[in-house]
C-alpha cells in the first residue's frame, strides 16, 4: 500500500494576491446571489439548467482547486467534476455558463496563482 503525502502548510506566498482576489470573489458572489434571487422570485422561474465543460488555465492543484471552489461558491454554479484541467460545471442558467466561458474568473484565479 502506498501512502500519499498531503501538504497541509499554508501558502504564505499567495497572501498578497489573495488580498486582491477575495474582494473580487465576494463581489461576484453578491452579484450572482442577486441574479439567482431574482430568478427564484420570478413567477416564470427563468432558468435554463445546463452542464458545461470549462478548461482551467491554472498550473497547480491549488490553482485548480481555487477555481473549482470559486465556481461552487458563486450562487447558480456548481463544479460537479474535475479531470485534469477540465471542470464539469452545472449552471442554473445559460447566462451563468456563458459568464464562465468568457474566462474572466479563470484569468483572475491564474493571477492569484501567480500567472498572468
Amino acid at each position: 500500500m502506498k501512502l500519499k503525502f498531503v501538504d497541509t502548510t499554508f501558502a504564505f506566498h499567495l497572501l498578497p494576491r489573495a488580498i486582491a482576489y477575495w474582494p473580487w470573489l465576494v463581489w461576484e458572489i453578491i452579484k450572482s446571489a442577486w441574479s439567482v434571487s431574482l430568478a427564484v422570485l420570478n413567477p416564470r422561474l427563468p432558468i435554463s439548467p445546463t452542464l458545461v465543460r470549462i478548461k482551467a488555465g491554472q498550473k497547480t492543484a491549488v490553482g485548480i482547486a481555487t477555481y473549482a471552489n470559486s465556481i461552487t461558491l458563486t450562487p447558480g454554479t456548481l463544479t460537479v467534476g474535475v479531470e485534469g484541467n477540465n471542470l464539469l460545471v452545472h449552471a442554473l442558467s445559460a447566462e451563468g455558463a456563458d459568464d464562465l466561458e468568457t474566462g474572466r474568473m479563470d484569468a483572475r484565479v491564474c493571477r492569484f496563482e501567480g500567472g498572468k
